[in-house]
């Protein structure tokens, strides 16, 4: 229960930060706002691949 508990909360953070920067930088501008979300999304799956997927 504990990694579905991580997975769910990496979930509802890349959420968080992929809305904030889209909101916040990202505005008007749809290639660089595509690039950006598909870069978090990257970084966030390396993230729980590497480290909250043990157990």
């Amino acid at each position: 229960m504990s990694g579905r508990v991580a997975a769910v909360l990496c979930v509802l953070a890349m959420v968080v930060v992929i809305v904030g920067v889209d909101f916040l930088f990202l505005r008007d501008r749809f290639w660089e706002r595509l690039a950006a979300n598909a870069a978090i999304v990257v970084v966030f799956g390396a993230v729980y691949l590497l480290f909250l997927r043990r157990g």
